[in-house]
């Protein structure tokens, strides 16, 4: 499910889209505020640019709209469903679910935007520029 060469693997990893040697990241630490979304400015192995144009990542926001309500929605049927509890503590436990898995989200949302445009190139080595 997770191998090399899948996109899946590189979006969850946060590695490289294209050689999937090395992470995308400055810090593995996402939850220091100054490295949530710090990235390196290509990867050492293939020599893939991250940001591919100016404001590259803006696009990223749409996606993370996208992963926040699944988080929210899944927040939601833990706590009222399976916790029974009532809508105002519910309501808590969506704020505190986005909140707590915000770096996860915001990291989440640009390895999926960058996935859409670079893929995986098994022979990388030979096409290193």
């Amino acid at each position: 499910m997770l191998k090399k060469g899948s996109k899946l693997n590189s979006i969850l990893t946060g590695s490289c889209p294209k050689c999937q040697e090395e992470s995308m990241y400055v810090s593995n630490n996402m939850y220091n505020p100054n490295y949530t979304i710090k990235m390196n400015e290509s990867c050492s192995h293939c020599g893939t640019h991250y940001k591919i144009e100016p404001s590259f990542f803006y696009g990223a926001m749409y996606v993370s709209y996208a992963v926040g309500v699944a988080f929210g929605v899944a927040a939601f049927v833990i706590f009222y469903f399976f916790l029974k509890s009532d809508l105002k503590t519910a309501f808590i436990g969506i704020c505190g679910t986005l909140l707590g898995f915000m770096p996860i989200i915001m990291r989440l949302s640009r390895n999926i935007w960058i996935n859409f445009f670079v893929s995986y190139d098994k022979d990388w080595k030979e096409h290193k520029h």
